[in-house]
């Protein structure tokens, strides 16, 4: 492909509305265009790249045994509604009518649609197991898109679905795909983890998340180098350090003690110079069956994930509704002395602590977990640096990362709703297991630009880059160069690589600039000075080193590097 034929608006400057460094590029380099928030035009650079990635997707899933189809974006509204997820999913769906007046949405996932397939078309047992896949634009009304193709209200995905007898066989398709998905991103060149993650929206038993470690995440991954622990912070477990006392600050005997105008841990603990590992948060929360308190240590934060998981649904109190409760402010809310239900976090489970004395003005200290309050323990706090692991008690670390796949164990949640059924070899009705397993390949490419970058633009890892190689004639108009540059443009796509060639009639600089930025993985350099001494230039973009190589032999050095 010539650069003068190929479309690649290079821009030098960084544009205001980018601050992910992928998105910087990839709008500086010529990949991307936005149309508007959260959707974006794919130039023919980012879609070379889009389409390396999906062949990757589709070698390592068909390798897999799963079988590729496409299913419509446009979805009925009364196959959401069977699920309840019509009615469980807010203002991310894109709800729309026919002319029918039919209510309609966009597809956000594709579990519904793929179990009424499989309702209509798995009978018998003899049809299991079965692996199901496409690669298809998704639609999703994100409240803030940002982060350039990272999240959008338009994207690919490539979703696929296993169908099994029972769990078993629900286990080694999930084995399976996993193994895809290490082969798939591996092959792209990422650095990731598989984590354990919370289903969601998605609904199962078990589910984890792919992610690869990047600044740019929205998510916080939690890993414990020792043994290995992987867990995304919405459900991952940690050993908080010992409670920090200074003696006698907190006391045996149960003592209230003023603390005027002083209500939140920072204030109380500064007043009575102790640490906020010694205090309790007691936190008023309005839940479906009512009012109840939840309870952190004053050095940790609640993680609301995990206690709707224990506690479904709730919402704060609002400043009247703890008046009218408790008969105090809040600031000054204890665990004791009131029948309210209580859910602990379990880092307070040893220890004496200092809390609200359900009284304005004051708090309470020498106060003892199952002693002056009784509680449900769950781990509900959320994981930080200095932390141990929950397994094996070592030092856990916190990396930021973009989630780039998920696997789910779906179970019968869809095909109970949806009637999706087999008969067993004793002819019984049983209803189909299945899985769940989504990849965003705009996320590959995204990740693999936050990790692959230096000051001068992208470095492809160089399974998913646009070109193999870019050819640099440093004077394109020398009868010599350009004789030279013909012949190894000619070779090299004779070989069956795909080729760049810089044709353009501009300055050197402008031209190096151009590659550095757009990332290529190999430049080969041809300049009038080199070829007087019989040589090119092959320059190695991530590592900026030269080799001098013969013009006869360039042909077999590039072979030996892509091998």
């Amino acid at each position: 492909m010539l650069f003068s034929r190929f479309f690649i608006p290079t821009v030098r400057e960084i544009p205001a509305e980018a601050e992910a460094v992928s998105h910087i590029l990839m709008l500086r380099g010529g990949y991307v265009r936005q149309l508007a928030a959260g959707l974006y035009i794919y130039l023919p650079l980012a879609w070379r790249v889009m389409n390396r990635i999906m062949r990757i997707i589709r070698e390592e899933m068909d390798a897999a045994g799963a079988q590729e189809i496409s299913m419509p974006g446009l979805h009925p509204a009364d196959i959401w509604q069977k699920t309840g997820r019509w009615f469980d999913i807010g203002d991310e769906m894109f709800r729309l009518k026919d002319r029918g007046g039919r209510d309609m949405c966009l597809g956000m996932t594709h579990e519904e649609i793929i179990t009424w397939l499989a309702s209509t078309e798995l009978r018998s047992y003899r049809q299991l197991p079965q692996m199901w896949y496409q690669i298809q634009a998704k639609f999703r009304d994100e409240a803030r898109p940002k982060s350039g193709i990272l999240r959008t209200r338009e994207f690919i995905m490539k979703d696929s679905y296993s169908f099994d007898r029972d769990q078993e066989g629900l286990a080694e398709s999930y084995r399976k795909h996993a193994g895809a998905y290490h082969k798939i991103f591996s092959r792209c060149g990422l650095r990731f983890y598989q984590v354990q993650s919370d289903p969601g929206m998605m609904g199962g038993a078990a589910a984890h998340e792919f992610m690869a470690p990047s600044p740019a995440g929205e998510d916080t991954v939690v890993l414990c180098k020792q043994c290995g622990y992987a867990a995304n912070t919405e459900l991952a477990l940690s050993v908080p350090p010992p409670q920090k006392s200074k003696g006698d600050e907190v006391g045996e005997a149960l003592e209230d003690i003023p603390t005027p105008n002083k209500r939140t841990v920072t204030e109380v603990s500064a007043f009575l110079k102790t640490d906020p590992s010694c205090f309790i948060k007691s936190l008023l929360l309005i839940g479906d069956e009512g009012p109840f308190l939840a309870l952190v240590r004053g050095d940790r934060e609640l993680h609301e994930k995990k206690l709707r998981k224990v506690a479904g649904n709730f919402r704060p109190a609002r400043k009247d509704e703890v008046k009218n409760i408790l008969g105090v402010e809040a600031g000054f809310i204890g665990p004791h002395n009131n029948d309210l239900k209580k859910i602990a976090d379990i880092s307070l489970k040893d220890g004496i602590y200092i809390t609200g004395a359900n009284k304005e003005g004051f708090h309470t200290k020498g106060i003892k977990p199952d002693v002056h309050f009784q509680a449900q323990w769950h781990d509900i706090h959320i994981a930080k640096e200095g932390d141990a692991c929950a397994n094996c008690g070592s030092a856990i670390t916190l990396d930021q990362a973009i989630e780039i796949g998920n696997i789910f164990q779906l179970g019968a949640k869809y095909s109970v709703s949806l009637k999706a059924v087999y008969l067993d070899e004793n002819g019984k009705e049983r209803p189909i297991i299945m899985g769940s397993y989504g990849i965003g390949p705009a996320r590959i490419a995204a990740a693999a630009v936050e990790q692959n970058n230096d000051k001068d633009g992208i470095i492809w890892p160089r399974s998913i880059a646009p070109f193999d190689v870019e050819i640099i004639p440093l004077d394109f108009a020398e009868k010599e160069i350009q004789e030279t540059t013909e012949t190894i443009y000619r070779e090299l796509i004779n070989e069956g690589f795909e080729i760049l060639m810089d044709d353009r009639d501009e300055r050197p600089g402008i031209k190096f600039k151009d590659a550095d930025l757009i990332g290529i993985p190999y430049q080969i350099v041809i300049g009038k000075k080199g070829l007087k001494e019989g040589v090119v230039e092959l320059k190695t973009r991530r590592t900026k080193e030269t080799e001098r190589v013969r013009p006869s032999d360039i042909i077999s050095k590039v072979r030996d590097i892509f091998k």
